[in-house]
């Protein structure tokens, strides 16, 4: 993919598919390291699902044979000189503490780091898409942090839902300038 954004939404909406209702998105940055965690309370893979994840021919989709979002991811953060990983339980081994964490850590020096991109836009698409789950967004930079968590938002809304438009246009320019700021 062209932008790590966009990897973050194949992720989260993979989240979004297991049934989380809970999805944190957490982006570290230091000057030289980008570090890249989604991690969610959704049912899980299990353990022989898991040891596949990342060959493109192992996917759970039914309207084609290949998967090719955490391969890519993978191949992303490897090609920088970075790592991967991906940890799950699955809820039929682990009833009250399931859930999936992707991690991906890139060289941001490397020639093959690839930018992160629109990243206000993919995570208003992932709260507009999906507005009954609770995001937990936090992007911490050398120069600050942006954060937003959606449960602040819903407590002060009450029944005003968060797929509501003028809810998501004020979200996304909170982001913005919250970037701005950082």
């Amino acid at each position: 993919m062209k932008e790590l954004s966009l990897n973050i939404l194949d992720i989260a909406k993979n989240s979004v598919k297991a049934g989380a209702d809970t999805v944190y998105v957490t982006l570290t940055e230091t000057a030289d390291i980008f570090t890249m965690k989604i991690s969610d309370n959704g049912c899980g893979m299990k353990a022989d699902f898991l040891k596949t994840v990342t060959d493109p021919f192992s996917t759970t989709r039914t309207t084609r044979k290949v998967g090719m979002g955490i391969p890519f991811l993978k191949l992303a953060a490897e090609q920088t000189g970075g790592s991967f990983s991906i940890e799950s339980k699955h809820e039929s081994d682990y009833p009250e503490d399931h859930g999936t964490v992707t991690t991906a850590v890139f060289d941001k020096n490397s020639i093959d780091f690839t930018p992160l991109g629109d990243i206000v836009s993919s995570i208003t698409t992932l709260i507009q898409g999906s507005p009954d789950i609770r995001w937990i967004f936090s992007h911490t930079t050398p120069d600050g942090e942006v954060s937003l968590d959606t449960q602040e938002l819903k407590d002060v809304l009450g029944d005003v839902p968060l797929d509501n438009l003028e809810v998501i246009l004020w979200i996304k320019g909170y982001l913005e300038e919250a970037y701005e700021n950082c």
